[in-house]
């Protein structure tokens, strides 16, 4: 019984499920408003974003089209010498349908230059078996890491040959991010354009995101309030593609690498986690409601360890 209230708490999985819906067209007119709001506000003349090919840009793409109107919506594709070829596809063909402006970059040349792709030297490994071997790499250092790979990413640090591969890999993939936001910027300003980000709750909540990288490091971040699994019901509200829908999340910065694979959970199952820790639950009523579809105390152990560990990626410290 909540004291405050005199009600009984719901501490269900029905509830959460509750808690998790949407209107899509009421956060899409909000969302749309923001956009406007902000560009009257900056006093820009457009709009730009990074075009990946996945989910979360497509549907920035599409609110930013409903806010500026297509003819000031610019997306910008960079690809590099390890981004899938269907990715790059993908991104063309939806700026194509969405009837958006498109300029392509290519980062290769300067990645290059700045030497980033003898730290990591996989274009020594055949492409038919890259994405195999980097999953099978990935494995090995989830298991020489106590919390996980992706954890230890986040906080404490190896050392020896496993914390030097782990540092040359995080150099390797935030500089890709890192790079695209400098692009991003330079053909904003040029521009006037207002720097739009497609970070989500999910992700931004956990650490997944490159920090002062093409999601953080913008002018607006319109979906930062939606869970990845809410952002997938207003794509639909939006008629994107069933196939940007339904495919694979991926950062697309190496062969092999994808969201589950580096987060440990599916989406349909984090956001839950997270949102049943936003409402104050405490783990054992997060176990208990969630068991059903397969939730463990460590899971959830490991979630809020991953939500304290990445907190210095959300904030910027001053003394």
């Amino acid at each position: 019984m909540d004291c405050k209230t005199g009600r009984l708490k719901d501490r269900s999985l029905d509830n959460l499920k509750s808690e998790m819906e949407i209107q899509p067209d009421i956060v899409t007119e909000k969302l749309t408003s923001f956009i406007k709001e902000h560009l009257i506000k900056l006093k820009r003349d457009g709009v730009i974003f990074g075009l990946s090919g996945g989910l979360d840009a497509a549907v920035i793409a599409v609110l930013c089209a409903r806010a500026a109107g297509t003819d000031k919506t610019l997306a910008l594709i960079m690809p590099e010498r390890d981004s899938g070829i269907q990715h790059i596809r993908d991104a063309y063909e939806f700026a194509k349908k969405a009837n958006i402006q498109i300029k392509s970059v290519d980062m290769t040349r300067y990645l290059r230059k700045i030497g980033l792709y003898r730290i990591f030297p996989v274009d020594i490994i055949p492409k038919r078996y890259r994405g195999k071997l980097v999953k099978k790499s990935y494995q090995y250092l989830n298991e020489k890491t106590e919390a996980g790979y992706f954890s230890r990413t986040l906080a404490n640090r190896e050392s020896g040959l496993v914390g030097s591969i782990i540092n040359r890999s995080f150099v390797y993939y935030r500089t890709k991010h890192r790079m695209r936001m400098l692009l991003l910027y330079m053909y904003g300003e040029k521009e006037n354009r207002l720097i739009v980000g497609a970070a989500n709750k999910s992700e931004y909540q956990i650490g997944f995101f490159v920090k002062h990288g093409i999601d953080s490091a913008t002018d607006i971040m319109p979906i930062i309030g939606l869970y990845k699994t809410q952002i997938i019901k207003l794509a639909k509200y939006l008629l994107i593609s069933g196939h940007i829908i339904e495919k694979q999340p991926s950062p697309d910065i190496l062969s092999g690498v994808d969201d589950e694979t580096t987060i440990g959970l599916p989406y349909e199952k984090l956001d839950l986690i997270l949102l049943a820790i936003e409402k104050g639950w405490t783990d054992q009523e997060i176990e208990h409601a969630l068991a059903g579809i397969g939730i463990t105390m460590k899971d959830i152990i490991y979630i809020r360890n991953l939500i304290k560990n990445s907190e210095h990626m959300r904030k910027v410290y001053v003394p």
